[in-house]
């Protein structure tokens, strides 16, 4: 086969990919190729570029044998290591005097080893969340077996903290079954037609009793006009309950619900309706800003678990703003308060 056919097959492979022919010498390489193990590829034997020993093994056991098999390859540009899946197969009719070479191409793995290492911290984060209180119901049911077990005082103390622990395993739980069913429905676009004036009165007339045990004001500037979106009014409320709840409970005396409709904005490209949750209280650190949306990321770990929170809040916020095709920002400076911003297409983008 002439050397343009064998670059003319290489280039149709969307993938890094070699051919190395009986010679042992590489006879081919397309530009993926190129660009993961180096210019200048063609003529040269393939272990002083190929140097791991499973990749050389391999070639050389598809050369004897024409079975095809697969090993991994891992490069490091300097930044990170990338792993490989290479695939090698025995192709006739091509090489030295046409006696065939073997093919590898090079499978990108990074993305499945990331997605593989989210599932992983996720079920190591869920095991820690859930752990914490069984491990205090667990001490606090010996302890009433035992010790307490004719005190009413400290029975009827104990029982109360264990409410308080069940409690929480409730609210992870029902908030991981809420996150798992947004993830679910994120690529599904939401076709009820919503007001949002409505939608903001009905979340803060809900919360009303909990900003009064905090001490907390709460003030909406909606306007008298009606703003209507399309979207999930429920999964609508939810966000806007979890942005005001934790307003309530970690952002001072006052939160300020500002709604705002935009001709256009230049992001979602659409006119739009802008919700803002801005709060008076401590603020968050930079640090912890870009980290906010990740599952059980806490900028204020001890605090947010005495006040209940199960660091699932603002993924669901994420996701569901995803799903409405909107976005979600946060802006905040120590000491000077909150703003917590969702912005919605008024019409479909």
């Amino acid at each position: 086969m002439s050397q343009q056919l064998i670059d003319g097959f290489l280039v149709a492979i969307p993938m890094p990919a070699v051919l190395i022919d009986q010679s042992e010498r590489i006879i081919g390489a397309n530009s993926e190729g190129a660009t993961l193990l180096g210019m200048q590829l063609r003529g040269r034997h393939f272990a002083t570029v190929l140097r791991q020993p499973t990749v050389i093994s391999a070639i050389e056991a598809c050369l004897l044998d024409q079975q095809a098999r697969n090993t991994s390859h891992l490069s490091n540009d300097g930044a990170q290591n990338t792993t490989h899946e290479v695939t090698l197969r025995y192709v006739e009719g091509i090489g030295e005097q046409n006696g065939g070479a073997v093919l590898l191409t090079f499978l990108d793995l990074t993305e499945r080893e990331q997605a593989s290492q989210m599932r992983r911290d996720f079920v190591a984060n869920v095991s820690h969340e859930l752990r914490t209180p069984l491990t205090a119901l667990m001490g606090f049911i010996e302890t009433l077996r035992g010790a307490a077990k004719n005190d009413p005082n400290a029975r009827d103390r104990f029982l109360s903290i264990m409410e308080g622990e069940a409690s929480r395993m409730n609210r992870l739980v029902g908030d991981l079954l809420s996150l798992n069913r947004v993830e679910s429905q994120e690529r599904v676009r939401p076709k009820t037609q919503v007001e949002l004036s409505d939608l903001l009165r009905s979340t803060l007339l809900s919360l009303e009793p909990l900003a009064k045990s905090n001490n907390v004001e709460l003030i909406l500037n909606a306007g008298v006009d009606p703003v209507t979106v399309t979207g999930d009014p429920d999964q609508l409320q939810q966000v806007f309950t979890n942005l005001v709840e934790n307003a309530i409970k970690y952002g001072g005396s006052e939160v300020r619900v500002e709604l705002e409709t935009l001709d256009r904005d230049p992001v979602l490209r659409s006119s739009a309706v802008k919700v803002q949750v801005i709060d008076n209280g401590p603020g968050i650190a930079p640090i912890h800003l870009p980290r906010l949306t990740e599952r059980f990321y806490r900028a204020d770990s001890h605090r947010s678990r005495e006040l209940g929170g199960t660091g699932l809040g603002l993924a669901i916020v994420k996701h569901i703003t995803n799903r409405h095709r909107g976005r979600f920002r946060v802006d905040s400076e120590l000491g000077q308060g909150s703003q917590f911003c969702i912005t919605l297409p008024l019409q479909p983008s």
